[in-house]
Parts: structure tokens; C-alpha cells; sequence
């Protein structure tokens, strides 16, 4: 827990998208950002690649587990497993073996699950609508807080699973419960408040006044059931691309992006491009709002001179210099946002 009115250290993840690549091209840059000292290492988890069944993903679990046993440091997960594509039960059995496998280091990210055609395709439930997939989820993170505690766990009355008598072995590798959960979303009525029961770190995406805004709605659910909001982590997650010639890391992160099936993105807040100094003049307002976790988003083929250059803008966070008041000014120059939006949810 960090207390009241102190910020968190930065720390710096990859989001390698197992989309159009190689369990061998996976493997390399899960190494090298372990060598590097990146602080953790993420996937998605679709079964299809931007619905699109013609193009190769890998499954996010399988991926995660392969990298808890070739790296020592950094924490592995998903940003975030679709709670929808497994049983609860399932999901905290592989969740704590993983956590096995990597020493402690496993962290389960969680949502809602929100592509229709992987669950139809596949004859996977998908619900009637993003609210009933809430309430899924709400009693699925019940149940799993109950099985990495060492509980013997039933669903409710009326619930969506049927859990009887259930209880797992082993419990997480650091002892009873002590395998941090990430809850994925910025709904305010319902994901917020589910990740102020039961996140360790809650993930986002959006400009920084949206971001801020949303937090602002987390600490209300945080102080509606007496928890303390500087127990949850917040972390965000760009797409990224590094290259002293912003123009020139844009026009390759855009071609990647297009290879991989998906559109390149408008939107400002979702793509930093540049040198390291950029990125850091971008990430410290976020930083100084509490958003202390950046976790790029890494297209393939993986870019070996973002991954070895993007560290720096960590470094350059890390404490303070003369620079300071240089990388002040230019993130007030450097950003830009949208107006917060209110989501239903």
C-alpha cells in the first residue's frame, strides 16, 4: 500500500500483441526486456486476431506461462483475460500455476470480454449485453479471491456458475492470496466499482484528463466502501514506437499495425511516438496523476530499437535531475487529450 499523497516509482511493461508473429520472436523480446530490467510483461487474450480467423494469434495463458519459465524478473499476465472464456475455477487453477512457474511473478488481469464473434464462432456464452457480462464477472472475482485465499467456495443463489464445495492446491506460490489481480475498464457505474472491491492495479486507456477523470470516479467507489484508492495501482497502456524522427516511427508503427489486420489510430492519446525523451516528456504528467504503470502496447515484428530505447524513458523518471524542469516543460508543451467521456458502464 502507498500512502496517501505519495507517488508510486515509475514502472515500465511491454504488451507484446501475439498477433501475426512466432513463439520464437515472443521468446526473444520476453528475454531481452528481462536483460534490459523491464518491470513486466503482458499479452492479449482473443482467439481470434482482430476477429479475423485467418490471421495467427497465439492464447494468451499459454504465451504468459512460456515467459514466467524463461525470464527472472519482470511480473507476467494479460491485459486482461476475457472472463468469459473460462470457468473461474479454470482460471485461478492456471492463474496460480503460472504464478508457480515464474516464483510469484504472475499478476491476473481480468475483464469483461467484449468480442462477439470469437464467442459465437467458438459456441462460447457471450451474455445479452455488456451488463450482464459485468455481473458475470463481479461473481467470478468473488469466487476467485475465495480459491487463491485457500476458501471452500459456493456460488450464490440464483448466480451464473455453480460452484460447489470448491477449494484449490496449491495456493499462490507467496502464500494465501498474495497474487495481485488487475481489473481492465473504465466503466463508472460498474467496472470502476468492481475494481475498487478487488483490484490491485486497474488498467485504462485514454487521454490524461480522461484518465484523471476516471480515477476520480475509482477513488469515490474506493471511499463509498471504506478502501483506500492508494492501494490500487494504476497503469495505462499507449502504443509505442521509438525513433529520434517522430514522423519517421509513425509511418512504421502505422505499417505494422496494418499488417497485423487492424486500422491505424486517430486518436493522440493512443499512439507516442519519438525519442526516449518524448515518450518520458509525455508519460510524467501521468505519473505525477498517479498513473505510475506504462505498459506499451508492442506491435509485431517486435521493434528491437523501441524495446532497447524505451527503457531510457523510465531512467528518466526515476529521480530527480537538472533535467527536471526541462522534462517539465515539455510534457505541458507535448500533451494533448480529448474531454473526459462518460461511459454507461
Amino acid at each position: 500500500m502507498v500512502p496517501a499523497g505519495a507517488v508510486r516509482p515509475a514502472r515500465l511493461g511491454l504488451n507484446l500483441h501475439a498477433i501475426a508473429t512466432t513463439w520464437p520472436a515472443l521468446a526473444h523480446v520476453a528475454k531481452r526486456a528481462d536483460d534490459l530490467g523491464y518491470d513486466s510483461l503482458w499479452t492479449w487474450d482473443h482467439l481470434y486476431g482482430f476477429d479475423d480467423p485467418t490471421i495467427g494469434i497465439f492464447e494468451g495463458w499459454s504465451v504468459v506461462a512460456g515467459w514466467a519459465s524463461i525470464t527472472r524478473r519482470p511480473t507476467v499476465g494479460l491485459t486482461v483475460t476475457a472472463n468469459t472464456l473460462r470457468n473461474p475455477g479454470l482460471l485461478a487453477k492456471i492463474a496460480v500455476t503460472v504464478d508457480h512457474i515464474s516464483a510469484g511473478r504472475c499478476v491476473l488481469g481480468i475483464g469483461s470480454g467484449w468480442r462477439p464473434r470469437e464467442h459465437l464462432d467458438h459456441g462460447i456464452e457471450f451474455g445479452a449485453g455488456f451488463g450482464e457480462r459485468l455481473m458475470w464477472l463481479d461473481e467470478s472475482l468473488d469466487l476467485i479471491r475465495g480459491l487463491l485465499r485457500g476458501d471452500e467456495v459456493e456460488s450464490p443463489a440464483g448466480g451464473h456458475y455453480v460452484f460447489k464445495s470448491a477449494s484449490h492446491r496449491p495456493l499462490p506460490f507467496r502464500g494465501p492470496g498474495r497474487l495481485p489481480i488487475m481489473v481492465g475498464g473504465g466503466g463508472e457505474r460498474r467496472t470502476l466499482r468492481l475494481a475498487a472491491r478487488h483490484a490491485d492495479i486497474w488498467h485504462h486507456r485514454g487521454s490524461l484528463e480522461e484518465l484523471i477523470h476516471k480515477r476520480d470516479v475509482l477513488r469515490q467507489w474506493c471511499d463509498e466502501i471504506g478502501r483506500d484508492p492508494g492501494a490500487i495501482e494504476c497503469a495505462f497502456g499507449p502504443r509505442i514506437l521509438i525513433r529520434d524522427d517522430p514522423v519517421l516511427a509513425r509511418r512504421l508503427l502505422d505499417s505494422a499495425v496494418i499488417a497485423t489486420g487492424e486500422q491505424p489510430s486517430t486518436d493522440p492519446s493512443a499512439v507516442w511516438c519519438g525519442p526516449p525523451e518524448e515518450i518520458a516528456a509525455r508519460w510524467e504528467p501521468y505519473v505525477r496523476a498517479g498513473f505510475t504503470h506504462l505498459i506499451a502496447g508492442i506491435v509485431a515484428p517486435y521493434d528491437e530499437e523501441t524495446v532497447e530505447r524505451l527503457i531510457d524513458a523510465r531512467e528518466m523518471l526515476s529521480g530527480h535531475s537538472p533535467d527536471d524542469m526541462r522534462l517539465s516543460e515539455a510534457s505541458d508543451m507535448l500533451h494533448t487529450g480529448h474531454p473526459p467521456a462518460n461511459e454507461e458502464a
